[in-house]
């Protein structure tokens, strides 16, 4: 054959089944070729067949799917392009106009900004929950009710909800529950554990850890409900990308060891914080006088590596203090190995009005802070010197 012909068709044959790498392998490949028309339309059937179109799956990122699932203790998972991703393909498939959905009232900025563009564009009607009490979600369920949208780990005041009485109370009046498990991940609570239908995560964040990948899944308890939502994200085109997956693997063995650290370095700066006369409020899961402190310390293993606190000074002493810090980066992400610092009323919550930030605990002077896996005396010292230079 011709040599442009040769350059075309690379050898690409089917590993041995005599061994097999300990590092799941990056298929890097857009589309699968098969040997029958019949077998590429059984192919097409469903989300388990054989893989046809990386939009509809992929070894890969069906490795991290398996993986995620086990972690989660679901029975299957979808890998998305990013957590907005899940999130907006798993409300988008189980929702539609007419419906009502009660979700926490502290959520991330970018969920509440997708509920709200649901409730103006397809009439959904969204109602907010303190989401600590069991009697509220009773007073405020309607017939109509789909969904019932927690986030484990409230971002970014911490705040836990009673996971375990409301996913029961939910499951009884058969309202889908989805849990945001991004904060926490499974090694601090498993919320399948305590009655979630789905579990959604940011991947980016404490799965992969290294802030150099963007991604997200959600975990099923049950497959019937996975099937319901895998051809919506097939259509929402949101899928996860093979190397992305592959990243994502690549950070999952050390999550157990890092989540330890995350959460040992912030429980030291959120009592230190706590003693420094520029600091109204820290905001830590695990911290004695925080609102949810029972709730967190019988759910959750660990406080988490997210915390923040209240500036004397409002929106002039967060800014400043953001700018000031040297050693934290201040970047929007979070979960990743570095600490990173936010203001979150003027980035991650900038959707949010000032009725809304106030709602949902979040104060003009609110410095969100992620707390990485340096040492703990080099991390407060950077804290010193910005608190000093404000």
């Amino acid at each position: 054959m011709d040599i442009r012909t040769r350059a075309v068709h690379v050898v690409n044959e089917p590993m041995e089944h005599v061994s097999w790498p300990l590092s799941v392998p990056i298929v890097q490949s857009s589309a699968f070729a098969f040997e029958s028309a019949d077998a590429l339309a059984d192919a097409m059937a469903g989300p388990d067949g054989s893989y046809v179109y990386t939009r509809r799956g992929n070894p890969t990122v069906r490795a991290l799917e398996r993986t995620l699932a086990g972690l989660e203790g679901g029975a299957s998972a979808i890998a998305f392009a990013s957590g907005m991703g899940a999130i907006s393909g798993v409300l988008l498939a189980l929702l539609k106009p007419g419906d009502h959905v009660l979700a926490q009232r502290c959520l991330y900025g970018g969920t509440f900004a997708v509920l709200a563009d649901l409730a103006e564009r397809f009439g959904i009607e969204v109602e907010y929950l303190r989401g600590d009490d069991v009697g509220e979600f009773a007073a405020l369920v309607r017939p109509t009710t789909r969904l019932l949208l927690l986030e484990t780990i409230a971002n970014p005041t911490g705040h836990v909800p009673d996971l375990p009485n409301l996913l029961v109370a939910a499951g009884r009046r058969g309202v889908v529950s989805v849990v945001d498990n991004s904060l926490a991940s499974p090694v601090l609570c498993r919320p399948i554990e305590h009655g979630a239908d789905i579990v959604v995560h940011s991947t980016t964040k404490y799965l992969a850890g290294h802030s150099d990948v963007l991604g997200g899944a959600a975990v099923f308890a049950d497959s019937g409900l996975r099937d319901r939502v895998w051809p919506r994200t097939v259509e929402l085109g949101a899928s996860a990308d093979p190397f992305a997956a592959w990243l994502t693997l690549r950070g999952l063995p050390t999550l157990p060891l890092r989540m330890r650290q995350h959460c040992a370095n912030a429980e030291v700066l959120a009592n230190r914080l706590a003693d420094h006369p520029a600091v109204t409020a820290v905001r830590w899961p695990w911290l004695t006088w925080h609102p949810t402190h029972d709730l967190a310390r019988k759910l959750l293993a660990g406080g988490g590596g997210l915390l923040s606190f209240e500036l004397d000074g409002g929106r002039t002493a967060g800014r400043a203090f953001i700018e000031k810090v040297r050693l934290a980066r201040l970047a929007l992400s979070l979960g990743g190995v570095e600490t990173l610092v936010a203001h979150p009323a003027s980035t991650s919550h900038r959707e949010l009005g000032e009725e809304a930030l106030a709602a949902a605990g979040i104060g003009a002077g609110t410095v969100r802070m992620s707390v990485g896996i340096e040492h703990a005396d080099d991390l407060w010292d950077d804290i010193e010197q910005s608190l000093a230079a404000i």
